[in-house]
């Protein structure tokens, strides 16, 4: 009982909690997550179904490595990420908090579909009215709080914008400089002040999915497995949507951790990469409003039924691999700040 208590109190002070310790918590979480779908997996595979239900769980693996990479999900982990930075906060768990949140959802589903609810198959099938309904849902969230977002790193984009070019015509760097102030971020500091911690992302992660694009691929693959494979186990089925989300948050609570010591490099040595900070800022806005006008731009079309070819082509724009470019842009140039800044520091101590 003792422990117990403990183990909740530290719960409630994590934020307090230096920086190793939260990590490692996350990644114990991730951890869990694969150890769960392995045991299931196990326990529940035996003789000739079990090389197919390997595949199977491995399938369901790697689409969640696929999906995590999905552009939406780095821009939204980004410039979440690059906020909870500019307030001083160590946000190690955005990227976990996130996937979780929307796994949650492929999750719910595998459970209702291995358990029998064959009403539930149907209402995720594409085409049918709660598919539209939860879709609509999900894409009017994602494509606001995204616009949002971008809006909110835009105003910090201008403003480290005009301290650099102010700091290379000799002028001082003054504080504030590097936060999101002004017009806009007075009108949207209502709107995110309920995105106060990581933890509160997983809300966000969560009405993400119910767009049903990853919980129809999943729900599918253990509805038709179910039906046609008498051999795998229930057991062995809920496996799916575990090892789907095992993968997904380790990847985003990766990314997540990564885009972190990016921003704090930016934003906590400010006279030494204020244009480094200025450019990933850019970079992120730019990526929230693209990704924004792209998912709000197929919610209007699928709502009111358009037919224009501008939504037209904004609904049918899959974002599935981008995200990998918006990645390796990002990496890029952090990549090159590091190097510019060891030269720079080489040259000053010859």
């Amino acid at each position: 009982m003792t422990t117990l208590s403990e183990f909740a109190a530290m719960y409630r002070e994590r934020e307090q909690l230096p920086l190793r310790t939260r990590l490692l918590f996350a990644l114990g979480a991730v951890a869990a997550l694969h150890l769960a779908a392995v045991v299931l997996l196990l326990v529940s595979s035996a003789g000739a179904a079990q090389p197919l239900a390997l595949g199977l769980v491995l399938t369901a693996y790697l689409a969640g490595i696929k999906h995590s990479y999905d552009w939406d999900h780095i821009a939204a982990i980004d410039n979440s990420t690059r906020k909870f930075v500019a307030q001083h906060k160590d946000p190690v768990s955005v990227g976990f908090a996130f996937s979780l949140g929307h796994s949650s959802v492929v999750i719910l589903a595998g459970v209702l579909v291995v358990g029998g609810a064959a009403m539930v198959g149907q209402f995720m099938e594409d085409g049918t009215t709660g598919n539209l309904v939860l879709g609509l849902i999900g894409s009017g969230v994602s494509g606001l709080f995204l616009l949002a977002m971008g809006l909110f790193n835009g105003s910090a984009f201008l403003r480290a914008a005009r301290a650099y070019r102010n700091v290379q015509g000799g002028g001082e760097l003054r504080d504030g400089d590097l936060g999101a102030q002004g017009f806009v971020a007075r009108l949207l500091a209502k709107p995110l002040s309920r995105v106060q911690r990581p933890r509160n992302i997983y809300v966000i992660g969560f009405l993400f999915g119910l767009g049903f694009d990853t919980a129809t691929t999943i729900g599918l693959l253990v509805m038709t497995t179910a039906a046609s494979l008498a051999g795998v186990s229930p057991l062995a089925l809920l496996a799916l949507p575990l090892a789907f989300t095992a993968a997904m948050t380790l990847c985003d609570t990766v990314n997540g951790v990564a885009i972190m010591r990016m921003y704090r490099s930016a934003i906590h040595n400010p006279q030494r990469t204020l244009g480094f900070n200025a450019l990933v800022t850019g970079i992120s806005a730019v990526s929230a409003l693209f990704i924004s006008a792209i998912t709000l731009g197929g919610f209007f079309n699928a709502a009111f039924g358009l037919e224009d070819p501008l939504t037209t082509w904004l609904g049918a724009v899959d974002l599935g691999e981008a995200g990998l470019l918006l990645v390796a842009v990002l990496l890029a140039v952090w990549c090159v700040a590091a190097w510019r800044g060891r030269l720079k520091g080489r040259s000053l101590a010859a």
